[in-house]
């Protein structure tokens, strides 16, 4: 049985979310909370398998720090939102379920989670186009994507000598 937690400041969503996976009999939703705090006593008490963490939550919390905490109690998470991280966060998150997502896709993402964290040899066809996993991505390439999240923008200059323009960085 996977056990979750579900982080997500919108009641609405949050019990949706609720629903469709305690459709699953395999899976148990331990609590259903939106912010920092509640997710850590959560997390303490009912020690869930996996959190379903919302990037935007209620009274000032952010996603990120949800999935700080938590890694350090040794839950791993997955991210649901609407704005997807520009780069991967393997040191964070099992990957990010961007929003809005179908039924199937909630499903299938659940199961490669699981398959993740049981260590068990992923056989699915693939993933959902909603989901984007960080344990996928190369290392070298991740380190690529932050340093372009991070790097100047580049600007065009003109050669005065051939009257060309070049890229300058």
């Amino acid at each position: 049985m996977l056990k979750l937690l579900i982080v997500e400041d919108e009641p609405l969503l949050a019990a949706t979310l609720k629903h469709l996976i305690e459709l699953n009999p395999f899976h148990q939703v331990t609590a259903v909370v939106d912010d920092l705090p509640s997710a850590l006593e959560a997390a303490q008490t009912r020690k869930p398998d996996l959190a379903l963490v919302d990037l935007q939550l209620a009274r000032g919390s952010t996603g990120f720090s949800v999935a700080v905490k938590l890694g350090e109690l040794g839950i791993p998470c997955l991210f649901t939102t609407s704005n997807a991280p520009a780069f991967p966060m393997p040191e964070l998150a099992l990957g990010c379920l961007s929003k809005p997502f179908s039924e199937e896709d909630l499903f299938r993402s659940l199961r490669t989670a699981e398959d993740i964290i049981r260590g068990r040899e992923r056989w699915r066809q693939r993933n959902p186009e909603t989901l984007q996993l960080y344990c996928d991505v190369p290392k070298p390439a991740v380190i690529e994507q932050v340093a372009a999240a991070f790097a100047p923008p580049r600007s065009r200059v003109r050669s005065r000598r051939f009257g060309l323009w070049a890229a300058n960085r």
